[in-house]
């Protein structure tokens, strides 16, 4: 009897045992475990992109991927950023840097970047630690030679014998080589191939540098990507870059891996993207493009003046009066004129800073006086501006949008919409998605005929363009000065 109890117990027990354990062991979590799910919540896909707005992309600095170019951002990978993030809906920031491991950590930084945007070579090693997009070119490592100096007397069998053709003959020979991982483990591999040794120079110069080096004769050999090797031997005729060094690899964009819906989104657009016209010519235009090397020798250009404007003495002259960065200042300039001094638009506006008669008036400007005038009273007036706002709004970074906004569509119209906001429940002291919103929609009579609205009808869509399309640019000008700046 005893015995007969024993088993219905344990035939009861056991099942409640093993349903316990099965909770417990659900509930218990190792280590790696927790790692793990952290590190999958961490991942920025695609939704939660779009849910924030902002697509913020990682790219270099040369005269094909990003530059500025009399006052204008430009560049391949910027140009295909702007058109990706256009279609998923939402902004984009970009960041600058031309080492190769610098962008990959921004993607694996807390509020980092989403996209490695740039000229990445796929290879397995590298698949490792990155999700790569779908290839949008190919290219290969070339060495990049001085003809010599007599090149142009020669005949085509002569100049051959001066120069490197086959591998072997980098032996004992001193290579300079950019911050490129892929460009350091192939000549490592060449050492080992042709049994000899390759003195091997692991620059922070960029490519385009080392092939002025090689031109000016101060370094003999440099490798460097095949595309920007053939661009820049447009300019530097005295350069040879017809010996490669590898095979052709495959060139894309990365992403964090785990962000599975943003690598599939970018391979989906970009599929159809490059079966269209637009993506040949925007190929053409910065990769056959001869005028793009000359363009980047331009002092007008980041990489080869490293100047904004022709004017940028005196934006950082009279930025000093409000306390700007000066280069927010040269952003509105552009925004108005394009730098123009001779510019007139439909409204009666003048000059390089687009002042109206009115307002030159009350500044004390000669509407025929020079550009120096001209940026003084607009700057002035942008002090003005700022001083009718600075008791309201006391974030200094709020209150630029709010200036910029009252330089283009006048204070009043300004002042309404914070007064619809207030209204409408919303905060009339931040620009984006509160004031913003009511400058935008001051052509609708809902809003414009509002009994709080003391100005009337206004054009609301050049405002709201106005503001984010200036400090847009001017973080490209930063971006761009930035990196300057680790080259002195």
């Amino acid at each position: 009897m005893i015995n007969q109890r024993k088993r219905v117990l344990l035939f009861v027990a056991i099942p409640i045992l093993l349903i316990f354990g099965m909770i417990t062991v659900r509930n218990l979590k190792t280590d790696s475990d927790f790692v793990m799910d952290e590190e999958i919540h961490r991942v920025p896909d695609l939704l939660e992109i779009q849910g924030r707005g902002v697509l913020r992309a990682a790219t270099d600095f040369n005269s094909t991927s990003y530059f500025v170019y009399r006052g204008e951002p430009m560049g391949f990978h910027l140009e295909l950023l702007r058109l990706f993030a256009s279609h998923i809906g939402v902004e984009l920031e970009v960041s600058v840097s031309n080492s190769i491991q610098d962008n990959i950590d921004c993607v694996f930084a807390e509020n980092g970047c989403d996209i490695v945007a740039q000229s990445l070579w796929i290879s397995t090693s590298a698949r490792k630690q990155l999700q790569f997009t779908d290839p949008h070119a190919r290219s290969r490592m070339m060495l990049v030679q001085r003809k010599p100096s007599s090149w142009r007397q020669m005949t085509r069998r002569e100049l051959e014998q001066h120069l490197i053709r086959e591998q072997l003959d980098l032996a004992g020979k001193t290579v300079y080589v950019p911050d490129n991982p892929v460009f350091i483990r192939r000549l490592n591999h060449l050492i080992e191939e042709i049994g000899d040794t390759i003195h091997i120079v692991k620059t922070t110069l960029h490519e385009e540098e080392l092939f002025e080096q090689v031109a000016q004769g101060k370094i003999d050999y440099a490798v460097g990507d095949e595309m920007l090797a053939r661009l820049n031997q447009m300019y530097y005729a005295d350069i040879d870059v017809e010996t490669p060094l590898s095979f052709h690899q495959n060139l894309a964009w990365a992403v964090r891996p785990g962000a599975d819906q943003l690598a599939g989104a970018i391979n989906e657009w970009l599929a159809e993207f490059k079966k269209t016209r637009h993506f040949a010519i925007l190929y053409n235009k910065y990769y056959n493009n001869p005028r793009s090397v000359y363009r980047a020798k331009s002092d007008l250009h980041s990489l080869g003046g490293g100047n904004i404007s022709a004017f940028d003495e005196y934006f950082k002259r009279y930025a000093e009066i409000i306390g700007w960065d000066w280069r927010l200042i040269a952003s509105l300039s552009y925004q108005e004129s394009r730098f123009n001094h001779n510019a007139v638009s439909w409204a009666g506006a003048s000059g390089i800073m687009q002042l109206m008669p009115e307002t030159a008036d009350f500044m004390n400007v000669d509407l025929d006086a020079g550009v120096s005038e001209h940026i003084s009273g607009g700057v002035r007036y942008l002090k003005w501006l700022d001083q009718r706002l600075i008791r309201e709004i006391e974030d200094e970074e709020e209150r630029v949008k709010f200036v910029l906004a009252s330089y283009n569509v006048g204070l009043g119209h300004v002042l309404d919409a914070r007064r619809l906001a207030v209204k409408y429940g919303k905060n009339p002291n931040v620009w984006k998605g509160n004031v913003d919103y009511y400058v935008l929609n001051k052509s609708n009579p809902k809003y414009y005929l509002d009994p709080v609205v003391r100005h009337g009808y206004a054009r609301g869509q050049e405002p709201y363009r106005y503001v984010s399309e200036i400090i847009d640019r001017y973080h490209h000008y930063r971006n761009v000065h930035d990196v300057l700046a680790q080259y002195p």
